[in-house]
């Protein structure tokens, strides 16, 4: 169906922000750019620049630096869009303010905020989790940092998982990708699940209409017919080699997958990985059903332009028309910008990754 309507035609397209709870429309009108980033590496994070010149307490004069209203630390939350594309967009706190004084224009305040993963990112530490399934490491990690866990994923239950002068945030991510599962927070929830469990409704975007530009690339370079971990398990004294293929993908291809058009191309390559720590079956299983899944959702990726629409997030599915039978049908996203400014107005450009060509 046609995404005609999914975002009206004429919206106030400035964004709205709430600090520490309360609506600020004065600050909404000050606002001149806004750019707001998310990936499945990272945190979100947020740059808004506003204008600081002006009345103030009786006279004219700087307007945000006496950090009454901006402050660090201060919770920050950002909603954008019209019609089915409006909502929030952000969810943090202050971490940085910059002054800018331009030459030919008054002088600027640039706020930078990150969400609740920024408290992950700041604590490193060395620890031992044992008898502990990845889910059970990142429930305790949630916790530690005061986040309400929502987990739905499955691994084995390994004897050690050992965090060893890492960030909790790199940690967690390493645990997560072991096991296939992405990690993300939504307010003061954090989130840990399968791409297959995500749940989502996909947003439809035609080129043309809602999709303004696009560009994909489909590249055997890293594609593999399957993937083998090998390694060595101490427990059972027995060498360990796991086996992972196109059946891995479990229900996400809906054409000819990177190992499919490479075994008929150019013939079947098989992608070996010696992994240098301890494990059993079990995980070796695990690792390698993550790889290969890792490798074949990268066989067809790009990057577009859209009119804004706060739906559009890292994990979410977008779902393409008018590019052709190669190109339409189902992507994830796996990276977002939603940018404002006074001359564009509200954009979204996005990166996305499918594992899959149409015939």
């Amino acid at each position: 169906m046609p995404d005609l309507g999914t975002v009206p035609l004429l919206y106030n397209a400035r964004p709205r922000l709430t600090v520490d709870g309360t609506a600020q429309p004065d600050l909404d009108a000050g606002l001149m750019a806004l750019t707001i980033e998310e990936d499945f590496d990272g945190m979100a994070r947020c740059e808004a620049t506003f204008g600081n010149w002006g009345t103030a307490s009786g006279g004219i004069g700087f307007l945000y630096f006496d950090r009454a209203l901006l402050d660090f630390g201060t919770p920050l939350r950002i909603a954008i869009g019209g019609g089915q594309g409006a909502g929030a967009v952000f969810e943090g706190r202050i971490s940085g303010i910059e002054g800018r004084f331009p030459k030919s224009r008054p002088p600027e305040v640039l706020v930078l905020a990150e969400d609740r993963l920024q408290d992950l990112r700041k604590t490193r530490r060395t620890r031992v989790f044992e008898e502990a399934s990845a889910e059970d490491v990142i429930r305790a990690v949630a916790q530690d940092h005061g986040l309400t866990p929502n987990t739905d994923i499955e691994g084995p239950t390994m004897p050690i998982v050992a965090q060893l002068n890492q960030s909790d945030l790199a940690f967690l991510r390493t645990v997560a990708a072991n096991v296939g599962a992405e990690i993300w927070v939504r307010g003061d929830s954090l989130f840990a699940q399968s791409r297959a469990n995500r749940p989502t409704d996909p947003i439809v975007l035609t080129y043309g209409q809602g999709l303004h530009e696009m560009r994909l690339c489909a590249d055997l370079a890293h594609q593999c017919s399957k993937l083998v971990v090998g390694g060595w398990d101490p427990g059972a004294k027995e060498a360990v080699e796991s086996e992972a293929g196109p059946d891995s993908l479990s229900g996400e291809s809906e054409g000819d997958t990177g190992s499919s058009v490479l075994d008929a191309a150019i013939g079947e390559k098989v992608e070996r990985v010696i992994h240098p720590l301890p494990i059993s079956t079990a995980e070796g299983d695990a690792l390698a059903g993550a790889e290969y899944r890792r490798r074949a959702r990268r066989f067809v990726s790009g990057d577009g332009i859209a009119e804004g629409d706060s739906r559009i997030s890292v994990g979410s599915a977008l779902t393409f028309q008018g590019l052709g039978p190669m190109f339409d049908g189902d992507f994830t996203v796996t990276s977002v910008r939603h940018v404002f400014d006074l001359e564009r107005g509200y954009q979204t450009e996005f990166s996305v990754e499918r594992p899959w060509i149409g015939s």
